[in-house]
């Protein structure tokens, strides 16, 4: 892990309950100062892929998501320092209530995040029909854990001057906390949601807009200048009294020497070595389903793929005719009900990936890439085909089916697992299973935790294809690409083999 004074300054912005507006204020707030030119580096707490793409947007820089029940804490940290090195700011956005858990102990909250991190949190209050009792429930966040750093509010959805002064008031002499602005009740049009988020960001034609809208509302709302000296003064506070640093008057212990690395000198370009177009071409090649239908993909998963050995190509089945040449294919989730007229009119690309799959190709799928394997889509009244790799018929409710963190125990054989491994991951689903046909064989997950497929089971396989609901998370879960990759690789051989015979 890096010493503090290596690290950039952050903060962490989190509301009360989910709902309460700091999503749309994480937005404003990253896009005002990308803005003024600082370089933002945006996190998203929790497995959760629609805000993140939202950030990023915001940012304009990749958002990675920070996790302490799909991956240790060790994992988060290093996650943090890795991807928020040489930025001016670091800027977390929380998930639900600060202190909400999936235990009492709050191991997996937002709080718990911020300590782990030594970040301030800067809380966002929806002050809807309230005044008074704001500054009661901001007490009872500082105390309940004398350990968390509040560094102040921002004041949501107040309904004029008069309503904001009260609130003002009472949280600064109650509080003893900083207001950094108060913003006012605001239409929703370039918000629009989807189920339990935000649209996610390829989908919403006007994304760009809706974030320089949520810029302009941070600017003319919100004290930019004021949080941003805050988290500048905190991590400086942070640094005089951190254990890590040296005693004054002493020298730093000089930097470890760098590792001896043996490197190959033929070469590459005189035939006494392979050249390095060669070498790229021996990679093996995964597929990666990814358009407007499927988007759900954490970037810590695609670049384990890469940083095992793969190369990556983005696919479309709602453009491409058919595969191209790859190795292997992983299809993430996504709304494949939104688009399942143009997915079942493809018929091509669906026949293409059915005789891929026949074949042996290896294919890893998860939620909304599970129900493109399946046989159809059932939407009021009406049956549209999927790719019929697998003999599963999906219908959709209007209330999440599974909704959740997740923890499977593998207990069959299978493509990609080993036998009694663990696993944590997610599911977030609305649609349902119509019908079926496997034996608990081709099954190679038991629910400890969570819904999965049916019956308490999730993980259908069927030669190299495996859907899941369950999304992993590559740190948390390093066994996935390591045995994707190995799978594209040994397919890549077989492939070479059977063409020099």
């Amino acid at each position: 892990m890096q010493h503090l004074k290596d690290r950039s300054p952050g903060l962490m912005i989190a509301g009360l309950r989910g709902g309460s507006g700091k999503t749309v204020i994480s937005l404003g707030i990253a896009a005002a100062w990308k803005e003024k030119a600082l370089t933002v580096a945006p996190f998203k707490k929790g497995p959760d892929y629609i805000d993140a793409g939202w950030l990023a947007l915001a940012a304009g820089r990749t958002c990675y998501n920070l996790d302490s029940f799909l991956c240790t804490k060790d994992q988060v940290s290093s996650s943090f320092t890795t991807h928020s090195n040489l930025s001016d700011i670091a800027l977390i956005e929380g998930n639900r209530g600060l202190y909400d858990s999936i235990d009492k102990d709050g191991s997996a909250s937002t709080a718990e995040i911020a300590k782990l991190l030594d970040l301030p949190v800067l809380l966002v209050l929806d002050c809807t029909k309230s005044t008074r009792t704001m500054a009661a429930l901001v007490m009872g966040c500082v105390q309940f854990d004398p350990d968390l750093r509040i560094m102040g509010v921002i004041l949501n959805r107040v309904a004029g001057k008069r309503h904001e002064g009260k609130v003002r008031d009472n949280i600064k002499e109650f509080c003893r906390l900083s207001v950094f602005g108060a913003v006012p009740k605001l239409g929703a049009g370039d918000f629009p949601e989807r189920h339990m988020g935000l649209v996610p960001s390829v989908e919403h034609a006007l994304s760009m807009e809706s974030i320089q809208a949520a810029g302009r509302m941070a600017r003319k709302y919100i004290d930019l200048d004021g949080i941003y000296d805050a988290c500048l003064a905190d991590a400086d506070a942070a640094l005089k009294h951190s254990p890590e640093q040296h005693v004054s008057g002493q020298k730093p212990d000089p930097p470890p020497s760098p590792v001896s690395i043996k490197t190959d000198t033929r070469n590459p370009m005189d035939g006494s070595g392979p050249s390095l177009l060669s070498m790229e071409n021996e990679k093996p090649m995964i597929g990666v389903i990814r358009d407007s239908a499927f988007q759900f993909y954490y970037p810590d998963n695609l670049e384990a793929l890469e940083a095992q050995g793969a190369r990556l190509r983005f696919i479309s089945p709602l453009k491409d005719a058919a595969v191209p040449e790859v190795d292997a294919v992983y299809m993430g989730g996504g709304f494949p009900e939104t688009h399942a007229a143009q997915l079942a009119e493809n018929v091509s690309f669906a026949a293409d990936l059915r005789r891929l799959a026949d074949e042996g190709l290896p294919i890893y799928a998860e939620c909304g890439g599970l129900i493109f394997l399946g046989r159809d889509i059932r939407l009021d009244g009406e049956v549209y085909p999927m790719a019929g790799v697998l003999p599963v018929s999906f219908g959709f409710c209007r209330r999440p089916v599974g909704h959740g963190y997740t923890q499977v125990r593998v207990v069959r054989e299978n493509p990609f697992y080993p036998v009694g491994m663990v696993i944590r991951g997610h599911e977030f689903r609305y649609s349902s299973i119509l019908s079926i046909d496997y034996t608990p064989d081709d099954m190679a997950f038991s629910m400890e935790r969570g819904q999965g497929i049916t019956e308490k089971m999730d993980g259908f396989f069927k030669n190299r294809v495996f859907g899941t609901y369950t999304h992993v998370l590559s740190q948390g879960t390093p066994q996935w690409a390591k045995s994707l990759v190995s799978q594209a690789r040994a397919a890549r051989s077989r492939k070479i083999g059977s063409i020099s015979i």
